[in-house]
């Protein structure tokens, strides 16, 4: 058989039998089977030849029929990635070669305001910035003035230095308060996420002497000016050690560093989710003593991550074992210490606490007010706060608070307000965050062991960071979400107000629509402020006594230029009406569509959802970026659809729902935000120009197991056919005891919500037709240990239909040899296949 009909020759034997032979029963049964055999055999042929021609005539290149349904379709309606537009009217198009390259990204800079005790009563707005030559290899870091226009000064010459016959390239610097010395980072070793093993060095600015601060043979994990430029302190081998510059001599602070006891420094878990950084010591105002957070990761269990693709381990792993607390296991006992240098002494803190045990306390933040350090810590379900008051050596505790089904968020605002008889402070005080009806907002506390506080602003909406004070004219400045749920603007109280209902009057410092991210000098009279979108990102320094904008810092003159010849993906935002499944109530949340190239409605387009979904994040903003989902759009002919659902944060829409919108899913991870998703997606797929028949949903690391819970959960009536999960969590019980029982307790506390929380019917994935999954194995956040489970568990129940991808040695970002490329191109690769269906 071929072509489509059927050639069928009678052999000498087989007709003579047929002529000699008389007819019986038997041969009219043969006769009859052979009928019936040609019948289905012309049926089969004839189908196949209608289906071959129909093909042709429709031109649908690689596009399978999925059912006798789709026979009739007017298919030149349906966009595919092979199909995608050509006529851009003389522009280019978004590729993924522009992606890669970033010929299509913003310059954002950044500035090291210049700090000195007498700076924050009279702020000259001193600053340093690097200046990069037009390949970026080459720079120079230069001081310059607001309130001095001519002043200018070369700090660092140029991007490297020799020394001993060696040549060091600058990666980091940051300049004394004095402005007479740098500190150099050269050599840099990453480690974790913010943490890293370097060379620094003090360089003169004067005479240009660049000198190691320990030496060159051993690379320290971090540095740390002292206000009055006269120290540096340091940590080696987890031990804190101090550098006086005057006399040229390093003293050792502490000496029970080790693996397990870290001083200065973070160990993994408090890098990771609680400080952000890779150091935790801070200096008092006036430099005579600096106090430091001490972690014993002594009963903290290991985990251990192999690497096989590093130099000088081809043939044997390199084996790192990381202290790892995963939820409901031991976590490092933390401590506060303080050093006095006139003293020469150690002094450590008795935080006494009769609700939270020494094993059990979490320490998230720690500031000076005046010669006092102010402590905050919480249990481990981060629902009990309690701040502690430490002068010298005595501890006070001055504020304990509870949260009812809900969680205190890790905050970093607290802010140090000197007594100033004159200007109306009577006492020293700070300024905070509090939460007020679920909400984050500022309160001034004054004298600081007082519990009760002034309230500063309130609403349904939040403060968000960026808080400055001006200590000349008592005005406080922050940013907000007070306009808009996706946008951010500058706003400021003055402290002492009481006019509107015993609030103070809020002024806004920006007005036009837009996402904007604030830095303040010193004493807050001078605003670097960044733009971020909607439109091309622009800096400037703005004046906020006289109110004028006094320096361009950046313009992106050139981007604006660029993208003149491009034609990229346009992004509408909107908000979309879901209902609750056990209230009825309805509710809305925000969405971001970005659509693709000469999109057009009469077409039916492909979709692919993008989710992150984590507790209090927030995917949908205005801010400006060519993003992966517009390469999507361009590169796939297809629209990308991003909601913010229940358990994201700074949701305005909502004035019944309120903060419980964010902590609803307390308790309960895994359980509203898929359902958010598969609702929203319903929605999507009515409009006309959606293929219901090709919806995907992708996301990394939350993102990723939202991703994963998605298809979990959409079995009834299913709406999404294709998914990619990059370093997802499967199991919450895997994962990081800080992070996962802030929101889910421990689990030994609420098993039900582990169980449930995780990926725990992989059955339920049958009935996607293809998803993909990648993962590296030297991801010390999620590990690999997440997505290997998962897969002994596909293996038990024959779930077959998906694609891995193993990134050997990369971390939680893909960032190894490559890796970062590799994974978008794959990503593409699978949904571009996906959306020619061919996995149907």
């Amino acid at each position: 058989m071929s072509n489509g009909y059927i050639d069928i020759k009678e052999t000498d034997s087989g007709t003579h039998i047929h002529h000699q032979k008389k007819k019986t029963n038997s041969f009219h049964f043969k006769k009859l089977v052979t009928v019936i055999i040609l019948i289905i055999v012309l049926i089969w042929g004839s189908t196949f030849l209608i289906i071959s021609i129909e093909n042709f005539s429709l031109k649908l290149n690689s596009l399978k029929l999925q059912s006798i349904q789709d026979i009739g379709k007017d298919f030149t309606k349906y966009a595919h990635p092979s199909n995608k537009p050509t006529n851009f009217k003389g522009k280019k198009p978004l590729t993924k070669q522009v992606y890669d390259d970033h010929e299509l990204s913003p310059v954002l800079k950044s500035i090291q305001w210049i700090k000195e005790p007498s700076s924050i009563y009279n702020d000259k707005g001193t600053y340093v910035i690097k200046q990069a030559e037009e390949n970026d290899e080459e720079f120079k870091v230069i001081i310059k003035s607001i309130a001095d226009e001519d002043y200018e000064k070369i700090l660092i010459e140029s991007s490297s230095f020799e020394y001993d016959g060696k040549t060091y390239k600058v990666e980091n610097y940051k300049a004394s308060p004095d402005l007479t010395k740098i500190i150099l980072q050269t050599n840099v070793t990453s480690s974790w996420r913010h943490s890293s093993y370097s060379l620094y060095w003090i360089a003169d600015v004067d005479n240009s002497e660049i000198k190691p601060i320990y030496d060159t043979k051993h690379k320290i994990s971090t540095v740390s000016w002292s206000p009055d430029s006269q120290n540096i302190a340091f940590v080696y081998k987890n031990n804190i050690f101090l550098k006086n510059l005057s006399q040229e001599e390093i003293k050792q602070v502490t000496s029970d560093g080790s693996k397990n006891i870290f001083n200065g420094k973070p160990d993994w878990v408090y890098e990771e989710e609680v400080f952000g950084t890779d150091i935790v010591l801070w200096w008092s105002p006036n430099g005579d003593k600096f106090s430091f957070l001490k972690s014993d990761n002594t009963k903290v269990p290991e985990f251990i991550i192999p690497f096989y693709a590093q130099y000088k381990y081809e043939d044997y792993p390199e084996i790192v074992k990381l202290k790892y607390p995963k939820a409901g296991y031991p976590n490092p006992i933390v401590d506060v210490v303080t050093f006095d240098l006139k003293e020469n002494k150690l002094i450590e803190h008795q935080l006494k606490s009769n609700k939270i045990e020494q094993e059990n306390r979490l320490i998230t933040e720690v500031v000076w007010i005046g010669d006092q350090l102010l402590v905050k810590t919480s249990n481990r379900a981060s629902d009990l706060i309690e701040i502690y008051l430490i002068d010298d050596e005595k501890s006070k505790l001055i504020r304990s608070l509870e949260a009812k089904d809900s969680w205190f968020e890790i905050t970093t605002h607290t802010l140090f307000v000197p007594k100033n008889k004159t200007l109306g402070r009577k006492y020293d005080g700070y300024i905070d965050t509090v939460v007020e009806d679920g909400f984050n907002h500022l309160a001034y506390f004054s004298p600081p062991d007082d519990p009760n506080y002034q309230l500063l602003t309130k609403g349904n909406w939040e403060v968000v960071n960026g808080i400055a004070f001006d200590y000349t004219n008592n005005q406080v400045y922050f940013t907000s979400t007070m306009k808009s749920s996706i946008e951010r603007h500058i706003h400021s109280v003055n402290l002492l107000d009481r006019s509107n209902n015993g609030l103070p009057y809020i002024k806004d410092i920006t007005t036009k629509e837009g996402y904007y991210s604030s830095s303040f000098s010193s004493g807050a009279r001078f605003l670097f402020l960044s733009d971020l979108g909607p439109n091309v990102p622009t800096q400037r320094i703005n004046d906020l006594k006289s109110n004028k904008n006094v320096k361009i810092i950046e313009d992106n003159a050139e981007l604006k230029k660029k993208l003149r010849d491009y034609v990229i993906p346009e992004i509408k935002y909107s908000t979309v009406e879901l209902r609750d499944e056990e209230s009825g109530e309805t509710f809305l949340c925000n969405t971001m569509e970005t659509l693709p190239l000469n999109f057009d409605k009469k077409k039916k387009y492909p979709v692919l959802f993008y989710v992150y979904g984590g507790p209090g994040s927030q995917t949908i903003t205005k801010q400006w970026s060519i993003s992966f989902s517009s390469l999507v759009a361009a590169e796939l002919n297809a629209i990308v659809v991003t909601v913010d659902g229940r358990g994201t944060g700074f949701n305005n829409l909502n004035y019944k729902l309120g903060s419980k919108f964010k902590f609803i899913v307390r308790d309960k991870l895994g359980k509203y935000e898929p359902l958010d998703i598969i609702s929203t997606a319903k929605k999507w797929v009515e409009k006309s120009y959606v293929d219901p028949d090709r919806i995907g949903v992708w996301g990394w690391s939350y993102g990723g197991f939202l991703t994963l819970k998605t298809l979990e959960t959409d079995v009834e009536d299913p709406v999404f056919n294709y998914g990619v999960a990059v370093a997802p969590v499967t199991k919450w019980k895997l994962y990081d005891s800080i992070y996962t029982e802030r929101y889910l307790r421990t689990p030994q506390e609420n098993p039900s919500g582990y169980q449930y929380g995780s990926i725990n019917n992989v059955t339920n994935f049958k009935h996607v037709n293809k998803f993909f999954i990648a993962h590296g194995t030297g991801d010390d956040n999620v590990h690999m240990q997440h997505s290997l489970q998962l897969l002994d568990e596909f293996n038990v129940e024959e779930v077959e239909n998906f694609e891995m991808m193993i990134f050997p040695d990369s971390n939680h970002g893909m960032s190894y040899h490559n890796g970062f490329k590799v994974v978008y191109d794959r990503i593409l690769n699978f949904l571009h296949r996906a959306f020619e269906n061919e996995f149907v």
